[in-house]
């Protein structure tokens, strides 16, 4: 931190000694580097912009030291949470590129990748697969098949097939990236962490919790030998091992770990950034899984009250939080309340993402249980096979998520007295429960439970 202060005392020094406008335009642009990397983001913003009007009078059209202010000034954007201006600059920035590069050239590559982020950040999650794409295929011309700029996009590429549902295209690709870190890297580097987490996710995402779990205490344990207590990448982290354990059945350990994510993120974040609605969203889930609906709703609408303020209006995080408001709702008795929060979600996600995402079959299933809960079992039974279908084409025969939707399918057969075939729904939710979960899993006892009642009316 000494050597940082030091270094914006000099450039302060020069900058009152200078009289030749292009070096003065320089000197703002490092000290911008400098608030940038200190994440005082507002002040970075306008020093970029000081540096890049100097530089607009000074320099023609296409230089590259233009693209270089264009690509800083949408860098500190992306990081206010500002995407769409974020995505202008970023496009200036590419424009002024293709006209100086030749085609393959990697700094055209670093472009098409801020550009693919900030469309991930917007939710437009097929066009960010198309940079990171495009990406890619600059990289495999331009550099050695081990360069971790490689491994970067292989990395953001797996996140797009993550956000689409596509998990094991998803794996494919963060494992491509670790098998380049683990040639190009120490051991120790805080990348191969990042590596670690995101085929953690995967895992999670498709259900094998033991692996994702060892995966993510992987990159913790790369993340304590170099980072401070309070790193925003260690928050990455706790908030993953909180995702396992809130899967597995671990409620306190899972809320632990979350609020740990959240105190971090609140040191380094703004108040409206959409980060910290994920980390209310976890929070309030877990509440909700231990009976704390009231604690549980006010989390959820603190994370959509943020998102309302720094996201599109049909990106699918608001889907997410209308969605567990509405689960909320529901728990607490509120049925027209949460169908209308769920049929908000429903909407926004059939904007927003392919046709058979499990987010579209969590939404049929939250709609079926709004209408289950005031009997009108027949719509009930409608969403819930909604759901079933959309599951079966995205998840893995064995998926915890299918037995739960045979679970409710069971239900509403039961309660609309099919008892015979409420059983055979019960018994598949068991046989995958048996085959993915924990065997003490409070969910995997709930399904044991009812295929007992139902096995004696």
């Amino acid at each position: 931190m000494g050597q940082v202060d030091t270094a914006e005392d000099i450039y302060h020094i020069l900058l009152d000694q200078t009289e030749d406008d292009q070096h003065e335009g320089n000197i703002y642009h490092q000290l911008g580097l400098i608030k940038d990397h200190q994440g005082k983001y507002q002040e970075a913003l306008t020093l970029y912009e000081k540096s890049h009007a100097i530089k607009q009078k000074t320099l023609p059209p296409n230089h590259p030291d233009l693209a270089s202010s264009y690509n800083n000034i949408g860098l500190v954007h992306d990081s206010m949470g500002d995407y769409p201006k974020a995505l202008s600059f970023h496009e200036k920035t590419l424009e002024i590129k293709k006209q100086s590069l030749p085609s393959n050239h990697p700094d055209l590559a670093m472009s098409y990748t801020n550009i693919g982020l900030v469309h991930y950040n917007m939710g437009n999650y097929p066009e960010a697969l198309l940079s990171h794409e495009k990406a890619l295929e600059i990289q495999q011309q331009s550099l050695p098949p081990n360069h971790p700029d490689l491994a970067s996009s292989y990395n953001n590429i797996g996140s797009m097939h993550d956000r689409m549902g596509n998990y094991p295209e998803a794996l494919l690709s963060h494992e491509k990236a670790l098998k380049i870190k683990q040639q190009s890297l120490p051991s120790n580097h805080p990348d191969l962490a990042k590596s670690y987490n995101s085929i953690g996710l995967m895992h999670g995402r498709m259900g094998s919790y033991p692996k994702a779990l060892l995966s993510h205490e992987k990159a913790l344990e790369i993340q304590q030998q170099l980072l401070s207590f309070n790193h925003p990448d260690l928050a990455t982290s706790y908030n993953n091992i909180g995702l396992v354990h809130d899967r597995m059945g671990n409620y306190s350990k899972a809320l632990s770990y979350y609020k740990k994510t959240l105190e971090i993120q609140q040191q380094s974040l703004p108040s409206n950034h959409p980060n910290l609605a994920k980390f209310y969203n976890n929070i309030g889930s877990v509440h909700d899984k231990m009976g704390n609906y009231p604690e549980a709703l006010l989390s959820h609408e603190k994370a959509l009250e943020i998102q309302q303020q720094s996201l599109p209006p049909n990106h699918p995080d608001l889907a997410k939080s209308y969605n567990n408001i509405g689960l909320m709702h529901c728990n607490m008795g509120h049925c027209l309340k949460a169908l209308s929060y769920h049929e908000k979600a429903l909407v926004i996600r059939q904007q927003s993402l392919p046709p058979n995402h499990p987010d579209l079959a969590s939404s049929c299933n939250n709609i079926g249980n709004a209408h289950a809960m005031m009997g009108n079992y027949p719509k009930a039974l409608s969403s819930y096979e909604k759901a079933l279908e959309i599951k079966r084409q995205s998840f893995p025969p064995n998926h915890p998520s299918l037995a739960s939707s045979y679970n409710n399918t069971g239900l509403v057969y039961a309660n609309m007295g099919n008892y015979s075939k409420a059983h055979s729904f019960f018994e598949r939710a068991v046989q995958i429960g048996e085959q993915s979960l924990p065997s003490n899993h409070p969910e995997l006892q709930r399904w044991r439970d009812n295929l007992g009642r139902a096995k004696n009316e």
